[in-house]
C-alpha cells in the first residue's frame, strides 16, 4: 500500500482581513514529487511554510511524517529538508563551510564532499558564496536541503531567475532526489516545470486548490484538447471550417485557431484548405499544457 507522509485538511492562514490560504486539503504520498503550482500570491509558499512549521496556521489539520509542525517542530525539522523561496548567506562563506555549518545543526548529516559532488559543486567547494553563479547558488541550496538526509524535501521556486540550461540541470537534480527515495514537494509558478517533474499537481489560485490530479489527467480534462493554428490569405474559407463537427473556431483577422478532441480533424482542415486552393502559413498542431489547464479553470493568464 502507498504510504501517506503528509495530510492537510481545511488549512487556513489569515493575516488580519487577508485570507492567504482558504481551506486547502490534500495528501502527499511517499516517494512522489508533489507539485503546488499557481501564480505568485496564490498562497503556495504560505501553505508549505505551515507544513514546515515556519508559520502557525489560523485553522485546519496538518500532519507531516505523523508529526504536528507546531508542537513537534524541532523533531520534524530533523526529518525534512527545506529550500526557501528566498535565502541569504554571508558573501564570504565558502560552499563547503555552508554545508558544514548546516550539518552541525542536525543530529544526523551527510559529509560535505560527496554532497557537493552530487550537485556538481565539488570543484567549487572552496569558492565564496558571492562568487558562485545563480545556478551554482541554487545547486548549493539543494545540497543544503539534503544535508540532513531528509525523508521529505521542500523546494520553493527553485528555478526562478535561472537561464534555461541551469533550469534543466536543476530539474535533473530534483528528479534524482526522488530517485534517492525521498518525497519532494515542489512549489513553482512555472507550469512546464510541474508538467515535466511532478507525479501529481495541485493548482492553487487565491488561496484555494482549484484542481488536483496527475498532469496527464488534468490535461485530458480540457475539452477540445487539440489546437490547430494557422493563417490564411483568404478568410472566405472560414465558413466551411465552421461546419466541422465538435470543434471550436476562433478567428482574429486572418489568424485561425481550431480546438477539437479528435485528431482526424487535422486531415479535414487540410482537405478544406486544399479544395479551396487556399494559401496558408504557420500551420501548427499542438496539445494542451498545464498552463492551458490553468487558463481553462481560472479564466486568466498566469501572473508573474
Amino acid at each position: 500500500m502507498v504510504k501517506t507522509v503528509i495530510v492537510v485538511r481545511d488549512l487556513i492562514k489569515r493575516y488580519g482581513d487577508l485570507v492567504a490560504v482558504d481551506g486547502v486539503s490534500f495528501e502527499v504520498y511517499e516517494n512522489e514529487i508533489f507539485g503546488i503550482v499557481g501564480p505568485n500570491g496564490a498562497g503556495k509558499t504560505t501553505t508549505v511554510e505551515c507544513l514546515e512549521g515556519l508559520r502557525i496556521p489560523s485553522g485546519g489539520f496538518i500532519r507531516v511524517l505523523d508529526l504536528e509542525p507546531k508542537a513537534d517542530g524541532y523533531k520534524l525539522r530533523q526529518l525534512i529538508g527545506i529550500q526557501l523561496q528566498e535565502g541569504k548567506f554571508p558573501d564570504r562563506i565558502k560552499a563547503r563551510e555552508a554545508l558544514e555549518l548546516f550539518a552541525a545543526l542536525y543530529s544526523r548529516s551527510l559529509p560535505a564532499g560527496p554532497l557537493l559532488e552530487k550537485v556538481g559543486l565539488l570543484d567549487k567547494a572552496d569558492d565564496y558564496f558571492d562568487n558562485l553563479s545563480g545556478g551554482q547558488k541554487q545547486r548549493l541550496s539543494i545540497a543544503l536541503a539534503l544535508v540532513n538526509d531528509p525523508q521529505v524535501v521542500f523546494f520553493d521556486e527553485l528555478t526562478t531567475g535561472l537561464d534555461p540550461q541551469a533550469r534543466r540541470a536543476t530539474w535533473g537534480m530534483v528528479s534524482s532526489t526522488r530517485e534517492a527515495g525521498k518525497t519532494v514537494i515542489l512549489v513553482t509558478h512555472f507550469m512546464e516545470e510541474a508538467e515535466r517533474l511532478c507525479d501529481r499537481v495541485a493548482i492553487v489560485d487565491r488561496g484555494r486548490i482549484v484542481a488536483l490530479d496527475t498532469p496527464a489527467n488534468l490535461i485530458r480534462s480540457i475539452d477540445g484538447g487539440l489546437r490547430i493554428s494557422f493563417s490564411v490569405d483568404d478568410s472566405s474559407v472560414v465558413a466551411q471550417l465552421e461546419n466541422i463537427d465538435r470543434c471550436r473556431l476562433a478567428v482574429s483577422n486572418r489568424d485561425i485557431t481550431i480546438q477539437c478532441a479528435d485528431g482526424r480533424v487535422v486531415d479535414e482542415v487540410t482537405r478544406i484548405l486544399g479544395d479551396n486552393d487556399c494559401n496558408f502559413h504557420d500551420f501548427t498542431v499542438s496539445k494542451p499544457t498545464l498552463e492551458d489547464v490553468f487558463l481553462s479553470i481560472t479564466g486568466k493568464e498566469m501572473r508573474e
